[in-house]
């Protein structure tokens, strides 16, 4: 399921969550999309989720984040965007069945209000100082 190097050693469990609710959501796509049989990803979902982790690793917000779609700076390019709806509007409601736990911290983390960048590196700076 979740055998790519996900460069996990410094990130934050959150980004972490966020990469492992992702791979499930790609998995469960292709699977039912691409008729892949094997725990294996076509090539174009496994390049969209190498896409999406690279996101996640660069994300200014890190362990403060909402989920991507609420998020106020889209990071995605426009194409890759659509195919993240996509993927998420087939993926979501199966996910209660594949991965409860990470589902049901999805829509948690969806609930979160999104902080605008200038909030976050104000809040940032007060807890440096």
């Amino acid at each position: 399921m979740f055998k790519r190097e996900l460069n996990l050693g410094k990130q934050h469990p959150r980004i972490i969550r966020e990469k492992k609710t992702i791979d499930k959501m790609v998995h469960i796509y292709c699977k039912y999309h691409h008729n892949i049989k094997s725990n294996q990803l076509c090539d174009e979902c496994n390049e969209f989720l190498e896409y999406a982790f690279i996101r996640l690793d660069k994300c200014p917000f890190q362990e403060e984040k909402s989920t991507c779609g609420k998020c106020v700076v889209h990071c995605y390019q426009p194409q890759m965007r659509e195919k993240a709806k996509k993927i998420m509007r087939y993926s979501g409601p199966r996910m209660l069945l594949h991965s409860p736990i990470l589902a049901l911290h999805h829509l948690i983390d969806g609930r979160k209000k999104p902080q605008t960048l200038k909030e976050f590196k104000e809040k940032k700076s007060k807890k440096s100082s």
